[in-house]
C-alpha cells in the first residue's frame, strides 16, 4: 500500500445548525489520508483536493460528520486503487462555554464497506 495525505486543507463554508451558521461562512479544516493499492498509474493529488472542495461547494451542511461521510464516499469512488479513506474534519470556532481549540470528527471508510 501507498499512503497519501493532504493536511490542513481550509475551506470557508456554511456549516452548522445554529442560525448564524446558516448565513455566515466559517473556516473548516480537513485532513485526508488515503491508502492506495500499488499498481500502474498515479492518484492525482489535485484531483483529490478537487473532490474535497466539491463537497463544500454543494450547499449548506448541518454536521461535520456529514462532511466526513461525503468526502470519504466521493474519494473512494474517485479511483478503484483507493482502498481506504480517512477524513478528519475540524471546526476551529466552536462555542461550548469554555476554552477549546477545535471540534473534530474523524470518518474512516474502506472500499469494501
Amino acid at each position: 500500500m501507498i499512503e497519501i495525505t493532504l493536511s490542513a486543507m481550509r475551506f470557508h463554508a456554511l456549516v452548522g445548525i445554529l442560525p448564524h451558521e446558516r448565513t455566515t461562512p466559517q473556516p473548516i479544516d480537513v485532513d485526508l489520508r488515503v491508502d492506495v493499492a500499488e499498481g500502474d498509474g498515479i492518484v492525482d493529488y489535485s484531483a483529490l483536493y478537487a473532490v474535497v472542495a466539491a463537497v463544500f461547494g454543494s450547499s449548506h451542511i448541518d454536521f461535520l460528520e456529514e462532511i466526513g461521510e461525503r468526502v470519504a464516499r466521493d474519494v473512494l469512488q474517485h479511483s478503484a486503487r483507493i482502498r481506504t479513506a480517512r477524513v478528519a474534519v475540524r471546526k476551529p470556532h466552536v462555542s461550548l462555554g469554555g476554552p477549546l481549540a477545535f471540534a473534530e470528527v474523524v470518518v474512516v471508510r474502506r472500499a469494501d464497506d
